[in-house]
């Protein structure tokens, strides 16, 4: 039985990480088509380099991933720390409509999006593009902020207060430093959401306008070369830093074992 389950274990992990270990290989393939054997070589990499339609799309996808994941880190603090903080009306249902935004699939979304833009006014473009990632993103860092205070005890804060703090004082001093991990991976959630975004980024670009997803569309649609690889295979070891520096830093287990 152990046996069956380590062998279906490492299956999963197979599935999962094997085309993405193939697509990194195919990077420094010499062959363009992907033939084989497998010839090493950085020659994708020195293409990348002068390719700068791709390297714009790139620094777009990231330049508004980042804005992306300051603003919705941000909103999406605060309306957790609302929802989980306070009392009023309607809390309720505020936290069942902010799963829809997860649940629907983004092609709705994204339609839905470019007709309400055009109605207001709004058109299309990088700030309807900002917009619309802003908004996907939000409820993802809801969640996980939200996550994060149900385990924080709220004692802490009332203590505080009971020693002469302000509440503000107090929930920056106390709770602001506990809930700093969950925030980070909140952070890092929206900019992952906002660089993957594909069908928003789709619908509303403006000719001349091009993020990374929609870049590799329109190269599978003309030609696929591995400068894809290439330029994918940096922004997953961007990414796989990013991680690796939140959990050295943040380290959330390790705080609750010291406590």
């Amino acid at each position: 039985m152990k046996f069956a389950a380590r062998a279906y274990l490492v299956a999963v992990l197979v599935f999962l990480y094997l085309p993405i270990a193939v697509l990194v290989a195919m990077g420094f393939n010499e062959s363009p088509l992907y033939a084989l054997p497998f010839r090493f070589t950085g020659h994708w990499y020195e293409a990348l380099g002068e390719n700068a339609k791709l390297l714009r799309a790139s620094g777009n996808s990231v330049f508004i991933a980042l804005i992306t994941s300051a603003i919705a880190t941000s909103l999406g603090t605060l309306a957790a720390v609302a929802l989980s903080r306070r009392e009023f009306r309607a809390k309720t249902w505020l936290r069942l409509l902010l799963l829809p935004p997860i649940a629907i699939p983004w092609l709705i979304t994204g339609t839905a999006m470019l007709v309400f833009f055009f109605w207001t006014g709004i058109g299309r473009g990088f700030h309807a593009i900002l917009i619309g990632h802003v908004a996907l993103a939000i409820p993802y860092v809801v969640l996980v902020v939200g996550t994060g205070l149900a385990t924080i005890r709220t004692d802490l804060e009332e203590a505080a207060m009971s020693l002469g703090a302000r509440p503000v004082s107090a929930f920056l001093r106390v709770t602001l430093p506990l809930l700093l991990p969950s925030i980070l991976g909140a952070a890092l959630f929206a900019f992952a959401v906002s660089l993957d975004q594909f069908v928003v980024s789709y619908f509303l670009a403006t000719p001349g306008f091009s993020t990374l997803p929609v870049e590799i569309y329109s190269a599978i649609r003309k030609g696929f070369t591995p400068e894809i690889n290439a330029i994918c295979t940096i922004l997953l070891g961007g990414s796989i830093t990013l991680f690796l520096l939140f959990a050295l830093f943040a380290r959330p287990g390790a705080r609750r074992d010291r406590r």
